[in-house]
């Protein structure tokens, strides 16, 4: 019987996010010299031959996969475009609020009302604009989230079934308090969604 996940939003926003993440700066002259890295932890057991129950990071599939990180991205693309539209009217507002407080003595009062009406005009263009943009990126988002969605169920599917289980839980919406890490079959997943995507173009 099929099982039905349901992705967080978090989990493309998380992405948008590290899209946009810098690189950290270089640490200054004179500092302190690095402590010894730590011991390696252990590696992981192997997966359990007879587990039933599995587990996986969807934030992680997310940001680690192909397709997540172009979600992300166009996320970023998005929100970056509707910025500069705020604050292109941003701008238009600031202009007629300076032209309408530095006129006051010169503008005659029909022209100091038709100013003021201006502005008032803009005022409520750009609150209209900052919610129709609000509204713009979390309707994209959601598309893309059923569009990840569509693509990843499948693939989670593929693995359980590859390796006889019968549950895998989401390890973020499951309430553990403790797991076995070689339950974790994030990197499985986020492999068997690389294979299943359609290989990029080459390029010319």
């Amino acid at each position: 019987m099929k099982s039905v996940i349901a992705l967080s939003v978090t989990c493309l926003l998380l992405v948008a996010a590290a899209a946009g993440a810098q690189t950290p700066a270089a640490p200054a002259a004179g500092a302190a010299p690095a402590q010894p890295a730590a011991a390696r932890p252990a590696a992981p057991r192997p997966f359990p031959a007879d587990a039933k129950i599995a587990y996986v990071d969807l934030n992680t599939v997310a940001t680690a996969s192909r397709e997540g990180q172009a979600a992300g991205q166009k996320i970023k693309d998005l929100q970056a475009k509707k910025q500069a539209e705020l604050e292109g009217k941003q701008k238009q507002l600031q202009t007629a609020q300076q032209k309408l407080e530095q006129g006051g003595a010169v503008l005659s009062e029909s022209a100091r009302a038709a100013q003021a009406k201006e502005v008032e005009r803009l005022q409520t263009e750009l609150q209209r604009a900052s919610q129709d943009a609000q509204k713009e990126v979390q309707e994209f988002t959601q598309d893309l989230q059923l569009q990840f969605q569509q693509k990843l169920l499948p693939v989670i599917e593929q693995v359980a079934k590859a390796k006889n289980l019968h549950f895998i839980l989401s390890i973020a919406d499951a309430g553990v308090v403790w797991v076995d890490a070689s339950l974790n079959v994030t990197t499985d997943v986020v492999a068997a969604l690389a294979a299943a995507a359609p290989a990029a173009p080459a390029a010319k």
